[in-house]
């Protein structure tokens, strides 16, 4: 059935325009999954330039049909190659018939691996790919075609490439694997007999009976071992058994008898599964047993406290006051007071309680110097301003009284909690004893000083990569290594784990109550997406009202893969299942208030090796990350679109000589010949949060004294800003209800598409109770070829109530907007709002990007104004609102505000080494729309 090449599977919307544009002849058409309802399809048609999308959605029965044409009666098939057939024909509701099919594109040649069409066998080699065909029978489901292999009429010369790559692919891992009798088994299979199943599968028949017989026979050493073993333990379990109906010793020799078929070998193993956790607990019950039985308790011994955490020290800080004049500053966090004295004076100048100190602002211009805004008894405010030895002394004083605010509130709830994610690839092997720096943020780049490093994180969040300890033995040796450092005895919020790549994430015991939701996932990108040597694993949860999402992630390897790279990006942002699963129409980077994103991403550095090397010698940096992959892929809008990174003032974490720091180790060895492993930035930490939230990276950077692995362990932490459930100071019902409302004046959309379709928006948020819809657009244009410019006027719009009026609840809230087509209800972009910028009585003006499936879409802008009740506009300062930025030549305020309101900042989104894109209405490609009615 070769029409079958035109399923597509899951590709988006932007990647089927894109193959329609090439095909460039009306009637070209593709089908692929819907997004929006599972099991369903999209049909997507070129006419006269213009993409048409049309759904095709199963009934109760299982039949197909076109859906949303007017006039036309749905007609039902049982397959969809007979939709498809039958739209051939014109006169059936569609723009044009189906005329041209277009097929898959073929993946990509430089990955080395298949590319994003899942289940698909890349036959050939570069001088000549061998011929595809589709194997769907009459009766299969749609869903199981684009199963590609050899034809068995295809030339014998394409043919044989197959075996032939796969026999050059496990050369190519035998460096990695200890040689042996089954890589010689493997290897004769690949060589004489992979052809023979893969033409019996051509004809039909899956069950691969070379590779059966090829594993049996290299797995009958096997055998042998697993009897030994198996009878071992047996042995040991009977020992511990009730002597009552002993087995008896013919029925275990059958048993172990050896046999080199395979499916007896897997019961072998079966068994010993069963045996070895079971061994455990028969032992632990007969020793209970005997304890009891011969009165061998010991006497009660009151069990010792757990330790408490470490009180912080009360730290001293050398600083300048004016021009020339030095002091010292005392910072008591337990004490709540800041002291400040003279040099060469006995007695303190002034001590400051916390409770006195209104805000702390940091100058930009002079990263050392901070000002301290106090309050006094005539109800006037002081400023004071000091000046650092450096930017990271400074940066300890104002985390020291941060923390000493914290401490010293009376909220039940926190507002301010400190999250540190890190990320390593261990080589595979073991970890030394200690991860004391790597835990505190120690070593090399923005690093944390050692007056703050023992501060224990709220949240740590480790990702590792080619981890080869086991998953209970890992986090056993991390909580106790935070304990061994903190005095703390950590909380496991969850373990997730592909294969060597593990994410662990732990909490302090006060906030196990405050986490809920948890979702964990994974996604494997390595060999045809199905192996899980490479992919991604993830957590998400809420930590009270906030919503948290990390993922650790494992990319391909090698200079010339970043297309691959960009493509596992891709591959996990769609399939990571994280998150409310309302929300999962969503790009990814949206569902959540802050997204983390980290792991060996393995993108490198575009330099010949020796400049590079010269360049880390002079700690030139700069130059580097102008020619670092994922900085030049992010500039280009390929993967990360709106995350963030810190600045990067470490060399780079990969490929250094294990056992050393000093040496990197550029030239690897294969079969294949030598290889370039340039030293690069593989190892990085990215985060993206909602607009208008609070979120500060206070360190980044490496470590510089862990040498087990090719990789030093990267670190970043985070002052990361969280809600609580609001409770409102007026009990539901004590007086009339005053609904708060959030207006639209208008919204003009903006849309990277070849489609002409109408659109509404769905509006998405907490605070609704309901999914709300707008109208379809009042109009519409699309005279510049690949744009479509839609608009909204008020009418159309819907008036949303959130559930809660009070200012303090809405100021937390944000809006979470999808543009749909009206006939394929599939979304175009989504975008994210804040609803506290637009509070007030007067519209407020809003812009942004749309994204769909990591991609920029489009852009959107438009009025609106949120109206909040009288009574219920009450506020409060936040722990995070009295640390703020201000330039040097800025005045300060002769009164403080009674509750300041936070700068707006800017969100770098780019790395600093990189230009930053014009100010002004959003992607410059837009403005071809200004002044068009």
């Amino acid at each position: 059935m070769a029409a079958a090449g035109w399923y597509h599977r899951d590709i988006s919307q932007v990647v089927a325009e894109g193959l329609l544009a090439k095909a460039g002849r009306d009637g070209s058409f593709l089908v692929r999954d819907s997004e929006s309802v599972k099991g369903a399809y999209a049909l997507c048609l070129l006419f006269q330039r213009h993409v048409y999308t049309y759904r095709i959605l199963p009934d109760d029965e299982g039949l197909l049909s076109v859906q949303t044409i007017q006039g036309i009666q749905a007609k039902c098939f049982r397959t969809l190659p007979d939709l498809i057939g039958a739209y051939q024909h014109p006169n059936n509701g569609l723009v044009t018939p189906l005329l041209h099919p277009v097929p898959r594109e073929r993946p990509e040649e430089d990955s080395g691996e298949p590319g994003k069409g899942r289940g698909l066998c890349q036959a050939g080699s570069r001088e000549g790919p061998a011929e595809l065909v589709p194997l769907p029978t009459d009766g299969e489901d749609a869903r199981g075609w684009g199963h590609t292999v050899p034809c068995p009429d295809a030339p014998p010369s394409s043919r044989t490439h197959i075996p032939q790559q796969l026999h050059q692919r496990l050369q190519e891992q035998i460096h990695s694997s200890p040689t042996s009798d089954f890589m010689g088994f493997m290897a004769e299979y690949l060589t004489h007999h992979v052809q023979l199943d893969l033409e019996a599968l051509c004809y039909g028949h899956p069950q691969l009976r070379h590779l059966s017989t090829a594993l049996a026979t290299a797995c009958r050493a096997l055998h042998s071992e697993i009897d030994f073993t198996l009878a071992g333990l047996e042995t040991l379990a009977r020992v511990f058994d009730p002597p009552v109906s002993p087995r008896s010793p013919a029925g275990e020799q059958g048993f172990l008898s050896s046999d080199p078929d395979l499916e007896h070998l897997l019961k072998k193993i079966s068994a010993v599964n069963h045996l070895l956790p079971s061994l455990e607990k028969k032992v632990l019950k007969s020793l209970q047993e005997t304890v009891t039985r011969h009165n061998l308790a010991l006497p009660n011994v009151a069990m010792a406290p757990p330790p408490a955490a470490r009180p912080l020290a009360v730290q001293n800080f050398e600083v300048k006051v004016g021009k020339s004049q030095c002091a010292a500053l005392t910072v008591d966090v337990e004490l709540g007071t800041v002291t400040v004295t003279k040099r060469g004076s006995s007695s303190p100048e002034e001590v400051i309680p916390q409770d006195k100190i209104l805000q702390l602002i940091k100058y930009q211009s002079v990263q050392s110097k901070v000002r301290l805004v106090c309050a006094r008894d005539n109800q006037k405010s002081l400023s004071r301003d000091f000046i650092f030895p450096s930017a990271r002394k400074r940066e300890a004083f104002c985390q020291l009284l941060q923390l000493m605010k914290i401490q010293h509130s009376n909220l039940d709830e926190p507002e301010l909690i400190s999250v540190y994610v890190g990320t390593w690839n261990m080589g595979s092997t073991p970890p030394p004893r200690s991860l004391a720096s790597w835990l505190t943020s120690r070593g090399l780049g923005r690093t944390q000083d050692e007056t703050t490093a023992c501060i224990p994180h709220d949240i740590y969040v480790i990702g590792t990569q080619e981890n080869s300890l086991g998953d209970r033995e890992w986090v056993e040796f991390l909580c106790a290594s935070l304990k061994t450092l903190m005095a703390i005895d950590y909380r496991v919020v969850a373990l997730q784990c592909l294969w060597s790549i593990k994410i662990v994430v732990l909490v302090k015991p006060e906030h196990q109550r405050r986490i809920s939701h948890v979702h964990t996932s994974s996604v494997k990108t390595g060999i045809a997406n199905t192996l899980g040597n490479k992919g991604a694993v993830g957590v998400s949860f809420l930590f009270n009202g906030t919503s948290f999402g990390f993922v650790n992630c494992h990319l391909a390897s090698g200079s010339e893969k970043t297309h691959r790279r960009n493509q596992n990006y891709s591959d996990i942002l769609h399939s990571l299942a994280l998150g409310d699963k309302r929300l999962g129409g969503f790009d990814l980077t949206l569902r959540f208030t802050h997204l983390f994103w980290f792991g060996d991403l393995n993108y490198r550095l575009d330099m010949d090796v020796q400049d590079i090397l010269t360049h880390v010698v002079k700690k030139e940096f700069q130059a580097l990350l102008a020619v670092d992959q994922l900085n030049l892929e992010r500039e280009k809008n390929k993967v990360f679109l709106r995350f963030s990174e810190g600045d990067i003032s470490f060399p780079p974490t990969y490929r250094y000589e294990r056992g050393t720091r000093d040496t990197y180790v550029w030239q690897k060895s294969k079969p294949t010949g030598m290889r370039i492993n340039v030293p690069s930035w593989c190892d990085r930490i990215l985060w993206k949060s909602h607009p208008e939230t609070h979120v500060v990276c206070n360190s980044y950077g490496c470590t510089d004294d862990i040498v087990t692995s090719d990789h030093s362990p990267v670190f970043a932490t985070f002052e990361v800003g969280v809600t609580s459930q609001f409770v409102p100071k007026e009990a539901p019902g004590s007086s009339p209800e005053a609904l708060a409302c959030i207006e639209w004046d208008s919204i003009e959309v903006i849309l990277k598409t070849t489609s002409r379709s109408k659109c509404y928006i769905e509006f998405h948020s907490y605070c609704l109770e309901e999914v709300q819809r707008s109208g379809e657009n009042t109009f519409q244009n699309c005279d510049i070829p690949g744009f479509l410019k839609l608009g909204w006027s008020s009418k159309h719009l819907p008036v949303l109530n959130p559930i809660l009026p009070d200012l303090e609840y809405l100021g937390d809230q944000h809006l979470l907007l999808s543009i749909k087509g009206v006939e394929s209800c599939e979304s175009y972009g989504e975008c994210c709002l804040a609803v506290r910028s637009a509070i007030g009585t007067a519209a407020q003006q809003f812009e942004t990007f749309l994204f769909h499936r990591g991609e920029e879409t489009g852009s959107v802008r438009g009025w609106m104004r949120v109206r909040v009740p009288r009574g219920r506009r009450g506020t409060r300062e936040r722990l995070y609102e009295w640390i703020s930025f201000e330039e040097e030549d800025a005045e300060p305020a002769a009164e403080a505000p009674v509750c300041p309101k936070p700068p707006l900042q800017r969100v770098r989104s780019r790395p600093r080494s990189l230009p930053e894109p014009a100010t002004g209405y959003t992607n410059p490609a837009y403005f071809i729309f200004e002044g068009v009615p």
